[in-house]
C-alpha cells in the first residue's frame, strides 16, 4: 500500500500589500482549491492545505518543513496574486521534495460586468506565477508546470500523475533490493553503478548469500506448506500432474515452500525486490518460478538473471500504479513477428512474467527448464491482457542513469501458443517496429523492462524529471533521425 498516509503540501504565494480582508479571500479560495482537487478521482494522495506565505522566512519555514516531513512526497504551489520571487530563492533552495507548479486561478469565468481593480488585484495569477516562474528557472530548479483551471478534469488528471510519479520517488528512496546471487555471467547491461542508484534515487542494492534463502526456506513449515498448496488449487487451473494425488504433486510443494522462505526473508529484511539467478542457487531445488510471480503480483519488484536495476523499477512502478487495475510486470523482449501486418514483439521470460497482467486464469504447470541444473520448476502460465501500455528500461551509461520508455499496444496473439511453456505478452511498439526497434538500440536500452500497462509516459516522464534521470521516449511521433539527434544533445547536456 504505496499511498498510505503520504501527503502532498499545497502552498499559496501571496505579499502583506492586499490588506487582511484580501489574504483572507486568498486563504479561502486556496482552500477551495484543495477541497477539489481532494475530491478528484484521478488525484490519489491527499493534499493538505499550508498557510499562505507571505515573507521570505515564512517560505523557507515551509520548504524546510516540507523536506523534513517524511509522509510528504511533494509540493505544489501556486501564486494566488503576487508574491516577489526573491522572497522564494532561500526556500526553493532548501526545497527537497518534487515541485509543481499549478497555474491556475480560482474562477473559470470572468464577470465581465463586475470587474474592477479590487478583482483584478486578488485574482492575478497570471501575473504572479510568472514572477515565480521566472525564479524557478532561474535557479534551475526541477519543476513540472500545469497550466489550466483547477476544475478541468485534464488537469486533474495530469496533477494525478505527477503525484503518482511523487510518490515513486518517495517508494525509490526508501526502497531495499535484495540480491541473490550476482548477476549472470558475462552480461553487460545488467551490472551498473549501485552507489550511483543510491545517490540519485536513494535505492539500496545489497547481495546476501543464497544460502541464507534455503535457510527461510528450510525454516517453512509442512503446514503452511500445506494450506499454499490448496492457495493454489483454488487460484489457478492446476494441470493434473501437479494436482492433489498428482504424481508431481512434491514439486509443487517445493515451490510453495520457496515462496514463503521468500517472503519470509523479504518480509523480515524490509526488501520490497529481489532478484535471483539461474548460475547461483546453492541448496534450492528449483529457480523460484510461481513464488517470484506471485509476489510480484503483491507489489514486490524482481529482475531475473541479477538484474537489480529492472527489479527496482518493477517496484517503483508498481508502487506509482498503486490503486489502479492494470498491472505491471518484469518482461524481456523476447522475439519478432515480422508478417503480414504490423510487426509485433513476443515478450516473456523463462518463468517470471507477473499474473497481475494476465487476461484469464492462468494455469500452474511445471516443464524442464534448460538452464540452472535444478529440479523442473513450477510456473504460472498465461498470456497478457491487450490495451495500451509502455516498456521502460533503466541503463547505466557511464556517467548517468538513462531511462528508456517505448509507448506500446498489447494485442491478442492471432494464434493460440500451445507448446510456449511460459507466461507471455504480444504487443506493436509505437510507431512501428522498425523505428522502435533501432531508436531502441541506439540508446542502448536493456533487454529486460518493467512492463506497465497501468501508468503511461507521463508519469515516467515526471518521475525522470523529479530524480534527475535522463529520459528518451519512443512514441508515436519518433522520427529516427531525430531521434538520433536527441541523443547526441543529451550526451552534451
Amino acid at each position: 500500500m504505496a499511498f498510505d498516509g503520504l501527503k502532498i503540501w499545497f502552498l499559496t504565494g501571496s505579499i502583506h500589500y492586499y490588506g487582511e480582508e484580501a489574504l483572507q479571500q486568498v486563504t479561502d479560495q486556496a482552500a477551495g482549491i484543495v477541497a477539489g482537487l481532494g475530491a478528484a478521482p484521478d488525484i490519489p494522495i491527499q493534499i493538505v492545505q499550508k498557510p499562505t506565505l507571505l515573507d521570505p522566512d515564512g517560505i523557507r519555514r515551509a520548504c524546510l518543513d516540507a523536506s523534513a516531513d517524511d509522509a510528504c512526497v511533494g509540493v505544489i504551489t501556486w501564486m494566488h496574486t503576487f508574491s516577489p520571487a526573491k522572497m522564494w530563492i532561500a526556500g526553493l533552495e532548501a526545497l527537497q521534495k518534487p515541485l509543481l507548479h499549478l497555474h491556475t486561478q480560482f474562477n473559470r469565468d470572468l464577470p465581465y460586468a463586475d470587474i474592477d481593480m479590487d478583482f483584478m488585484n486578488l485574482n492575478q495569477s497570471a501575473h504572479g506565477d510568472r514572477e515565480f516562474a521566472y525564479i524557478v528557472s532561474r535557479l534551475r530548479h526541477p519543476r513540472k508546470t500545469i497550466a489550466g483551471h483547477w476544475q478541468d478534469p485534464s488537469v486533474q488528471k495530469r496533477i494525478g500523475a505527477w503525484a503518482r510519479a511523487a510518490a515513486g520517488v518517495h517508494e525509490a528512496r526508501n526502497l531495499r533490493v535484495a540480491r541473490f546471487g550476482d548477476n549472470m555471467r558475462h552480461v553487460a547491461v545488467t551490472e551498473g553503478d549501485k552507489v550511483e542508484v543510491q545517490a540519485r534515487l536513494g535505492t539500496s542494492v545489497n547481495t546476501y548469500p543464497v544460502n541464507e534463502l534455503v535457510d527461510a526456506v528450510a525454516e517453512v513449515s509442512d503446514a503452511d506448506v500445506d494450506r499454499l498448496c490448496v492457495e493454489y488449487d483454488d487460484s489457478y487451473d492446476v494441470v493434473p500432474e501437479l494436482g492433489p494425488g498428482g504424481e508431481r504433486r512434491e514439486s509443487m510443494r517445493d515451490a510453495a515452500r520457496i515462496e514463503l522462505g521468500l517472503r519470509a526473508f523479504l518480509d523480515a529484511g524490509g526488501f520490497r525486490a529481489f532478484t535471483d539467478t539461474f548460475e547461483d542457487l546453492g541448496g534450492l531445488k528449483q529457480l523460484p518460478g510461481v513464488g517470484a510471480q506471485r509476489l510480484m503480483a503483491d507489489g514486490y519488484g524482481f529482475g531475473g538473471e541479477g538484474d537489480w536495476k529492472t527489479s527496482a523499477l518493477v517496484r517503483i512502478i508498481k508502487a506509482m500504479s498503486e490503486g489502479l487495475d492494470e498491472g505491471v510486470s518484469f518482461m524481456e523482449d523476447y522475439t519478432y513477428d515480422f508478417g503480414a501486418g504490423a510487426s509485433m514483439v513476443l515478450g516473456a521470460h523463462m518463468l517470471e512474467v507477473c499474473p497481475s497482467i494476465a487476461a484469464a486464469k492462468p494455469r500452474l504447470e511445471i516443464h524442464p527448464l534448460f538452464v540452472g541444473e535444478r529440479e523442473d520448476p513450477v510456473r504460472l502460465v498465461f498470456t497478457g491482457t491487450p490495451g495500451p501500455g509502455v516498456v521502460v528500461g533503466m541503463c547505466d551509461m557511464g556517467n548517468r542513469l538513462r531511462l528508456v520508455a517505448n509507448e506500446i499496444d498489447a494485442v491478442e496473439p492471432p494464434q493460440d501458443l500451445p507448446q510456449l511453456p511460459v507466461a507471455r505478452a504480444l504487443w506493436e511498439p509505437r510507431p512501428d517496429l522498425t523505428t522502435a526497434a533501432e531508436s531502441w538500440l541506439l540508446a542502448g536500452g536493456p533487454h529486460h523492462t518493467a512492463y506497465s500497462q497501468a501508468i503511461g509516459r507521463e508519469v515516467i516522464e515526471d518521475f525522470a524529471e523529479m530524480v534527475g534521470i535522463e529520459l528518451v521516449a519512443i512514441g508515436a511521433e519518433t522520427d529516427a533521425r531525430e531521434f538520433r539527434r536527441e541523443l547526441r544533445w543529451s550526451q552534451v547536456y
